[in-house]
């Protein structure tokens, strides 16, 4: 269940990015980065 979970926030993450080419504020980043990070742990470390 984690993997799904990690894989769904690390393209969640991606699509925020995807979002960010122009930029509007540093909140927006930082919830893409933490999305991508968080999926990413929850995904390959289990």
């Amino acid at each position: 269940m984690q993997r799904i979970i990690g894989f769904a926030l690390f393209f969640v993450g991606i699509g925020v990015v995807i979002g960010l080419l122009a930029p509007q504020s540093i909140i927006t980043f930082l919830i893409a980065l933490i999305c991508l990070l968080v999926g990413y742990n929850l995904f390959c470390c289990c």
